[in-house]
């Protein structure tokens, strides 16, 4: 089996967000950037599957600029075999970026494609179901559990009501939730043999894709700063305050 995972590059999980002082977005310049994090665990849900005998091509591929490069990286030291990468100077929308990924597919035919469920940084939650739609493949969103058998694969994945389980025909895609399992860290030498794996660049222009913004960001705001919190010396004070918020309200 050959497998594709689409990694993005966001900013760090552990780094406060700040809004350009211009407000058309979200700072990232000078700001420190990582794989996004639903996203390392396809990538490690895809190593697992080698590793038990189940795929023998893990191939990487992102969409973004020249820094993009080291994500790939990481995921070829998870254990990934190769990667591409689509260099794209400006932000793309999520339907370019399911265009694009479609086009990748078309050229290396895999049997499975793993992503992360969303995004950190805009949490649109599109991709994965955008890219099944145009390749008109079977889907299975918000993995927590994938088990593969011959030409299927059993996929669980929580829902309001409880756990539920799909089998889905492959090729197929997979889109992963945190709950899939526990990415691991890379050591240094696994590292340095990683940039010994082929990573190829292609420009954006290599693929047919119509890659026209549809959407006009007008304004980016940071929400409100919420009021500090209070403390209650006793049970007694805490139902006064209680008390004389809900009259406020009543007033209101």
């Amino acid at each position: 089996m050959k497998i594709l995972v689409a990694v993005k590059r966001v900013v760090d999980h552990n780094v406060r967000i700040r809004v350009r002082p211009d407000l058309s977005g979200v700072e990232t310049e000078n700001v420190r950037m990582s794989m996004n994090p639903f996203d390392k665990h396809a990538v490690e849900a895809a190593v697992q599957l080698a590793e038990a005998g189940k795929a023998d091509e893990i191939v990487i591929v992102s969409i973004g600029p020249k820094q993009a490069n080291d994500v790939i990286l990481t995921a070829l030291a998870m254990g990934a075999h190769r990667g591409i990468l689509v260099e794209a100077a400006e932000k793309l929308e999520t339907l370019a970026i399911a265009k694009l990924l479609k086009a990748v597919a078309d050229e290396e035919k895999p049997d499975l494609i793993l992503l992360g469920k969303q995004a950190v940084d805009d949490d649109s939650n599109h991709v994965g179901q955008m890219l099944a739609g145009l390749l008109d493949w079977p889907q299975a969103t918000f993995a927590s559990e994938i088990k593969a058998g011959d030409g299927a694969l059993e996929v669980t994945r929580e829902v309001d009501f409880g756990r539920a389980t799909v089998s889905v025909s492959l090729p197929a895609i997979v889109t992963a939730d945190l709950r899939l399992n526990t990415p691991r860290n890379a050591a240094l030498p696994m590292v340095m043999k990683a940039r010994q794996k082929p990573l190829a660049v292609r420009p954006l222009a290599d693929f047919a894709v119509d890659v026209a913004p549809r959407l006009v960001i007008e304004k980016v705001s940071p929400p409100a700063e919420r009021p500090g919190g209070r403390k209650a010396g006793d049970v007694g004070e805490l139902a006064g305050i209680i008390a004389a918020e809900l009259k406020e309200l009543e007033a209101l």
